[in-house]
């Protein structure tokens, strides 16, 4: 399935608006944007160890912070004094959501959490920013589409890098030609931790434990599924291949521009008794109807080398180099060139790396909220890239190819295979 930006709009939309137009209507806005208090919106905060903190402190550039969540009393009165000791704090999320002052959601929690906060937020009316990976499993990423277009809300995924300039301009000369016809693209994403059996704990005083779950299996409390280290465990994400697969994975296949036929992963699995399970000594090979290849593999460096018939283009968090670059001083590429996404603002300043790449990132989430328009990590993009990292781990658990059908989202002629696209929930936390 080809993936320009107009065949991913008609995916997007079911409202038959063409490319130009903005895509998100809302009765609270008009020409000039939001009907809001001083045009700054009131935002709440889920999720509040580092990254929520991070995200919640740059969109304070837009709007204000009135209240924060988190369900380890620790972390979350920690992150209020982050702001002046002045937003509200609550426990449970949901207090967030039925606050009328709340405009716009702010989401750092765990993945196993991300789509039902998504999915909750739109439906209260709020305008949503989720961290990165957007969905834990396939088929809550259609859910997330489905429940985004109809309560017609903007929602901008944390895969900042599209934000960033080095991996935009990479982007941009890939699709207009410039290493010639794309051949091949590498992702190096470092390997996955290893460890266990880890001991069971009393839990803290200050956690909620059943919430921090959510819809994930009931199991004691362990220090190491929790917090930072979530990441190693398929419980609550993904490892590597989702952890920076929703980085790397998702700007190689923003310049390849297609959606995969074909998905072969390898890898060893741990069987450590309480123990971290993601994948070791893992890669993949996926392949995409023009047969552009995408390699995903541990060793190496990390970042993103793209490969074509004219030349080779290597971008990470420090650097940009290859042919294409080498060739600009007489072969110039302005930023009038770029076609890939079309609500920039013009004015704003390039950014590079983490914390000023989000400066940008954010700024754009607040821009659409007041146009109605597209974010540039829009969630049919990011459910999709999160899709190709679900379907290589998947491979990797099962041992064998996958053969994808883009356009159903189905595994083809493998039933087995199919009923991963989604897993069992805890009463209570489902997704739907």
């Amino acid at each position: 399935m080809r993936l320009n930006r107009r065949s991913a709009l008609t995916v997007l939309s079911a409202l038959g608006t063409s490319f130009g137009i903005p895509l998100i209507w809302n009765p609270r806005a008009t020409a000039e944007g939001p009907s809001l208090k001083n045009d700054r919106p009131g935002i709440g905060a889920i999720g509040m160890r580092y990254q929520g903190t991070v995200i919640a402190l740059k969109a304070q550039a837009h709007g204000d912070i009135v209240a924060i969540a988190d369900v380890d009393r620790n972390v979350r009165e920690q992150a209020r004094a982050s702001f002046g000791s002045t937003p509200d704090i609550y426990e449970d999320y949901r207090h967030l959501l039925d606050r009328k002052d709340i405009d716009v959601i702010l989401i750092g929690t765990p993945d196993h959490w991300h789509a039902k906060m998504v999915i909750d937020a739109c439906r209260a009316g709020k305008d949503v920013y989720v961290e990165k990976p957007l969905t834990l499993t396939v088929d809550e990423g259609k859910v997330i589409r489905k429940v985004v277009q109809e309560t017609q809300r903007v929602a901008q995924v944390g895969s900042w890098q599209r934000s960033d300039a080095r991996y935009r301009l990479a982007v941009e000369m890939v699709r207009a030609g410039r290493l010639g016809r794309l051949r091949r693209v590498t992702c190096v994403a470092g390997p996955n931790p290893t460890g266990g059996p880890f001991p069971v704990r009393p839990v803290p005083n200050a956690l909620n434990w059943n919430l921090w779950l959510g819809q994930a299996p009931e199991v004691p409390y362990t220090e190491e599924r929790c917090h930072y280290t979530f990441r190693w465990w398929f419980e609550y994400a993904g490892g590597k291949i989702t952890d920076w697969g929703a980085h790397d994975i998702d700007i190689a296949q923003w310049a390849i521009g297609e959606l995969p036929v074909e998905i072969a992963g390898h890898g060893k699995l741990p069987n450590i008794p309480n123990g971290y399970n993601v994948p070791i000594n893992f890669g993949a090979v996926v392949r995409y109807p023009s047969g552009v290849e995408l390699i995903v593999q541990e060793e190496g460096r990390i970042g993103v080398l793209f490969e074509g018939e004219k030349g080779r283009l290597f971008v990470n968090r420090g650097t940009i180099a290859g042919t294409a670059i080498d060739e600009r001083k007489d072969h110039p590429f302005p930023k009038e060139q770029y076609k890939l996404y079309d609500f920039d603002d013009p004015n704003r300043p390039d950014r590079v790396g983490k914390l000023d790449a989000i400066v940008n990132h954010m700024a754009n989430f607040f821009d659409c909220i007041r146009a109605r328009r597209l974010p540039i990590s829009d969630y049919e993009s990011q459910h999709r890239s999160a899709t190709t990292c679900h379907l290589i781990n998947l491979s990797i658990r099962l041992g064998r190819p996958l053969r994808w059908d883009a356009e159903k989202e189905v595994i083809i002629g493998d039933e087995e295979a199919n009923q991963h696209l989604s897993r069992e929930q805890r009463k209570g936390f489902e997704v739907v």
